[in-house]
This record gives C-alpha cells, sequence and structure tokens, in this order.
C-alpha cells in the first residue's frame, strides 16, 4: 500500500511523534510506501508532496512542532468551491494521481470534521486526535494536552514565589477558548486558588470574597488560573479583565500573565511521546486492516477507534461533574 500523511490546523507537542509512530510501522512492519504531505490540506490541493523513508525519521521523537508543516486549509468551506475551484474534488483528483490508498490525517477538531466529509466521499481516511486543548471528542485524552499542563503548571508553580513575596494576587491565563481541561488540570496540579473555566459561569463577588476570606485566614497572596475563552466584557483578554475585576473587589495589588503561545511550543512530555507513538501505529494497523473512516481514540488505558462520522462537530467539555472539579471544591477552591 502507498499512504499519505498530513498534518492540519495549530502545532502542538508530540505530532512529530505521532508521523514517527504511523511511518514506522508502515514502512517496518507492513512493509508501505508513505509520502508525506505538506502544509495540511493545502499539500493535496497543490500536490506538495514528499517520500518519507525510515532514514528521515531519525530525531522526530522528541522534536517539537511538526517537519510537515500545517495549514488552516479549510477545503469544505463555502461549500468547497472557492474561485471557480471546486477544492474537495481537486483534492479526490490529486490523490487518485498521487497513488495513495489512504490519508492519515493529524489534527483538531476542524481536521476531524474536514476528515469525515472526505471520508463521505468514498476517500480512505483514518484520522489521528491532535490538541493541546484535549477538547475532541471520543477519545479520554489526545497528545499536546500532557505537554501544555506541563508547561502551565511550572508556571503556576513559578508564580506562586512572587505573589508570596509581593502579597498580591497572581492570575494567569492559559489556552482554552470552549473547553477548560488546561485550566482545570494545571490549576489543580499548580495548587490555583480560583480556577475559571468556560463551562462554569462566574461571579466575581464570589471571587473577591474568597480572596478575602484567604486573607482574613493568614493566607495574603492568591493564585488565580483562568481559561482564555471565559466570558468578559469582550475588550479586553481574560487575565486582564479578571485581574482589574479582583483589584476593584478587593483592594489588593493584582498582577496578570498570559501564556500564550509557549504552551503549545518545544519538546513533549514523554506521557505524549508514548501516546503519540501508540496513536501513530494503531493508525497504520487501522490501514492495514482496512478500517477506514475512523479516528484513533484512548479509552481508558486502550488505545481502539471510533467512527469518523461520530467525532465530527462534537466537543469534549468539562462537567461540574469531574472528579478534579467535585474534589477541588471540597478543598475549598473557587470555580467562580
Amino acid at each position: 500500500m502507498r499512504i499519505g500523511i498530513l498534518t492540519s490546523g495549530g502545532d502542538c507537542p508530540g505530532i512529530n511523534a505521532t508521523i514517527r509512530g504511523v511511518c514506522k510501522t508502515a514502512i517496518n512492519h507492513y512493509g508501505m510506501e508513505v509520502v508525506g504531505i505538506h502544509s495540511g490540506f493545502q499539500g493535496l490541493l497543490t500536490k506538495e508532496v514528499e517520500p518519507i523513508t525510515d532514514k528521515s525519521l531519525s530525531g522526530l521523537l522528541n522534536l517539537g512542532g511538526t517537519i510537515l508543516g500545517t495549514s488552516r486549509e479549510k477545503p469544505f468551506k463555502k461549500n468547497g468551491i472557492i474561485s471557480g475551484v471546486n477544492k474537495p474534488a481537486l483534492i479526490e483528483e490529486n490523490i487518485k494521481e498521487l497513488g495513495l490508498d489512504c490519508i492519515v490525517c493529524i489534527g483538531g477538531n476542524g481536521t476531524q470534521k474536514t476528515a469525515a466529509k472526505l471520508s463521505e466521499m468514498g476517500l480512505n481516511i483514518v484520522s489521528i486526535p491532535k490538541t493541546i486543548d484535549n477538547d475532541i471528542w471520543g477519545t479520554d485524552f489526545s497528545f499536546g494536552f500532557d505537554t501544555a499542563v506541563s508547561i502551565a503548571t511550572d508556571a503556576i508553580d513559578r508564580l506562586h514565589s512572587t505573589a508570596s513575596s509581593h502579597k498580591r494576587v497572581m492570575v494567569i491565563e492559559v489556552m482554552g477558548h470552549k473547553a477548560g481541561w488546561i485550566a482545570l488540570y494545571s490549576g489543580m496540579a499548580g495548587g490555583g486558588d480560583v480556577i475559571l473555566i468556560p463551562e462554569i459561569p462566574y461571579n466575581i463577588r464570589s471571587i473577591g470574597n474568597t480572596i478575602l476570606d484567604r486573607l482574613k485566614r493568614g493566607k495574603p497572596y492568591s493564585i488565580v488560573v483562568v481559561a482564555e475563552g471565559i466570558k468578559t466584557d469582550g475588550r479586553k483578554r481574560a487575565a486582564e479583565y479578571i485581574a482589574q475585576e479582583i483589584e476593584y473587589e478587593t483592594g489588593i495589588e493584582t498582577r496578570e500573565t498570559v501564556l500564550g503561545y509557549i504552551q503549545r511550543g518545544g519538546s513533549p512530555t514523554p506521557f505524549d511521546r508514548n501516546l503519540s507513538t501508540r496513536m501513530g501505529g494503531h493508525a497504520t494497523e487501522l490501514i492495514a486492516n482496512n478500517q477506514f473512516g475512523r479516528m484513533v481514540t484512548l479509552q481508558g488505558d486502550a488505545i481502539s477507534s471510533t467512527p469518523l462520522s461520530e467525532v465530527a462537530g462534537k466537543l469534549k467539555l468539562v462537567t461540574e461533574e469531574h472528579d478534579l472539579i467535585v474534589q477541588g471544591r471540597r478543598m475549598g477552591i473557587c470555580f467562580g
């Protein structure tokens, strides 16, 4: 078999480890031929491809970013017809011209939607979930999340010392537009006193009261972890808005830190390297068994897969019943 592989959407630690897992399994175990497709779905429109050999996979396990490059090209946007070009039809034609028996799509929610639509066209597609936000439905965890949580937790750890020294409130903003998984996991791991996520409404007075109560109990500083997607007045970033509101409510000096793209860069954690390797290998196994139209998943400790048709368009969000939130509230942590 001759398979193509692409990476689409935002960069994320563990993509290269996943490419390595797919391609080494395909080449060494199944004797497949592998073609790397550059710049996501854009590469399928322009036929910007290159052969991938076992030698070209050296050094990928701990390398951040993606050697194939990425883009946010959405070939089905505006019904796929852009400037008179039928992008889905062109992709189908180019796949046939390149002689590809299957395309492995590594990406987040947008990529899963596109992969599902290509599968509906009758193309052989296998996808692997990739996002630091951990919001892809159908999988317990996606690679990149553990690394992002580790980076955010390290930043929170460092803010404790400066907050304590100056007796301030420190607000740290982490990624997560619609899902608060990074804020929840890093906030709990980093000892956050207030954790705000998009899924749970907050009351600024309740937050202020929590901080003032800590002050009365001899705790002169507080750490507030916020997801970037929480509701604000619409004019400020989450951290800036919350910091100003806290200072107004409490009178305590408050500073904000926005972690930003640091969470997405650099080398993946050992957990993410192993998850990427396992998911990549399973994707190749699906191809070898002619099981197409599926996304690789992690269910408990087992690597499995689920139909792309069931994944597309769904988000995995934090619920108030999550055990970290239940336990956090029992310990006195404010969630808004």
